[in-house]
């Protein structure tokens, strides 16, 4: 390891479970963030702080104002630029030597198993259902572990799917749900720092995941009401009905 590593990774590297083998750990490790506006933005760069040492950013969109209140990874002057490019600059800037792989665009049924398949673990940061069951079903075709979040108003709820080793996300949500019921951002709202917490959180469980260490959120969603204060932990099993996992 070099010298400027050892004093830039220098609160990590005295952690229990991570040390100078784990640190490389991380350094070889490949990882893909699904979106980068709210969560993906606190999650990446979080993760190219810990010396990730590839990291994929998937994002179809460009940089609106409305973006600027929770999506810290873009500013004023991005205004119009892909947000991959936009995220990429500022990854870099951070840790000149994380490679950072853009792919501006829009994950699809055909692209999205190859996508994953070339990454070690799969950060799901996307704002919509659609996506979050794509990035699900090819993750667990492909075995590849994620770590999902999603945001709304003061709440947010997150979970770690492991194939193989537990329920996936589509066993919380299945087939006979209403998921078209459920209210969008834009209709009511979401605090930055609600985003933020849970990027964040997103890259404690990836990182934990990555090296093997700790007790990821396998088979446990963690929700968190930001209104009043709370954090509770919900257990759920894989459903044998689960259209992706089931058997």
């Amino acid at each position: 390891m070099l010298e400027s590593e050892r004093e830039r990774f220098a609160r990590q590297l005295v952690l229990e479970g991570v040390g100078e083998s784990g640190q490389e750990r991380l350094k070889m490790a490949r990882v893909l963030v699904v979106g980068v506006g709210g969560l993906g933005s606190s999650a990446a760069l979080y993760l190219a702080a810990a010396g990730v040492g590839t990291m994929g950013i998937v994002d179809a969109d460009t940089v609106s104002l409305s973006n600027l209140n929770r999506q810290i990874l873009h500013d004023t002057a991005d205004l119009g630029r892909p947000k991959t490019e936009s995220a990429a600059r500022r990854l870099k800037a951070l840790n000149p030597a994380v490679n950072v792989i853009p792919y501006p665009e829009r994950l699809t049924p055909e692209r999205a198993a190859e996508r994953v398949a070339m990454y070690d673990l799969v950060v799901e940061c996307s704002d919509n259902f659609e996506t979050k069951f794509l990035v699900n079903a090819a993750c667990v075709q492909t075995r590849t572990p994620l770590v999902w979040a999603s945001v709304l108003g003061w709440e947010g709820q997150m979970s770690v799917v492991i194939p193989g080793a537990g329920p996936c996300y589509r066993c919380l949500f299945p087939p006979s749900i209403r998921l078209d019921q459920v209210p969008t951002a834009r209709e009511v709202g979401i605090l930055g720092a609600v985003a933020g917490t849970f990027g964040a959180l997103e890259a404690v469980e990836a990182v934990k995941v990555l090296l093997g260490i700790g007790h990821p959120l396998i088979g446990r969603l963690l929700v968190w009401d930001g209104w009043r204060g709370t954090f509770e932990e919900v257990a759920f099993a894989p459903q044998p009905e689960c259209p992706v996992c089931g058997h």
